[in-house]
């Protein structure tokens, strides 16, 4: 009996993880019809790490210890990028309902959440772009990169982790307000205040105490934390990797919880 319940749980489990790749597969595909989405979005993290990082740098005007600013900067500009790609990939959802693929997606006998983390993970592709970029323009200014194969296979996995959160999150917004205009007006709002309310491009000791509350509960912080860590030689960590990396599952686990739940109210 225990023999039988225990292949059930197994047989379960693979086929969860099948549809999940399944779907994965399908929305990255998308991507590979069309490689000018990633060149247009190469020029964000370019202008943020060549020109305002370079411009503080020279400056001097924040403190970052025995880090040069651009080697502090560099991994907060990767979360960025990660962050605002993921925060609207919600707007493909009120696009695939209004061309009734959502429908048939939810008349498949696919898990809701296989669905929703489906295309989390396909949201975390375009962010290894952005950080394959990222390394890229951080080796042509000289940034002390990290290159221990295991950090970098970290920094992978702290990639697909962000970029899976936020564009869950993004997904939970798009089912609650349903239209593109108004989705894409909240986009807006909620991605400023995740930046600035993490260490991407000052310390949180700099913070006022308000802010630095706000950081605390705030995912992107232990993003940037993690990939600070991973990406820098001798980059440090205000919280330390067992804690980074549990705070981005657990707050990813709810997302996608949440994101199952309302999936279906997206066609409503």
């Amino acid at each position: 009996m225990q023999v039988s319940r225990f292949n059930d749980y197994v047989g379960a489990v693979t086929n969860f993880v099948g549809k999940t790749l399944t779907i994965a597969e399908l929305e990255a595909r998308k991507l590979h019809h069309d490689y000018t989405d990633l060149l247009t979005r190469a020029v964000q993290p370019a202008l943020w790490l060549l020109i305002y990082g370079e411009v503080m740098s020279s400056i001097k005007a924040i403190p970052t210890g025995n880090l040069s600013y651009m080697d502090f900067v560099a991994p907060g500009i990767l979360a960025q990028s990660v962050l605002f790609i993921a925060i609207f990939y919600g707007i493909a959802i009120i696009w695939e309902r209004d061309l009734g693929i959502v429908h048939k997606m939810l008349a498949s006998p696919t898990p809701r959440s296989a669905l929703v983390l489906g295309k989390a993970l396909s949201a975390s592709e375009r962010g290894l772009s952005q950080a394959a970029i990222v390394y890229l323009l951080a080796l042509a200014v000289g940034i002390h990169l990290n290159g221990n194969p295991m950090a970098l296979v970290l920094v992978i996995i702290v990639v697909i982790l962000g970029g899976a959160l936020f564009s869950t999150f993004s997904l939970i917004v798009a089912c609650l307000v349903k239209t593109r205009e108004r989705f894409m007006g909240i986009g807006q709002i909620l991605t400023m205040p995740l930046f600035f309310a993490s260490s991407a491009i000052y310390p949180i000791a700099m913070m006022p105490s308000w802010l630095q509350a706000a950081s605390r509960v705030n995912p992107l912080t232990y993003e940037v934390d993690a990939l600070r860590t991973l990406m820098i030689v001798g980059g440090p960590s205000a919280y330390g990797l067992t804690y980074d990396f549990a705070a981005l599952l657990l707050a990813t686990a709810i997302m996608v919880a949440i994101a199952a739940k309302l999936y279906p109210r997206v066609v409503r």
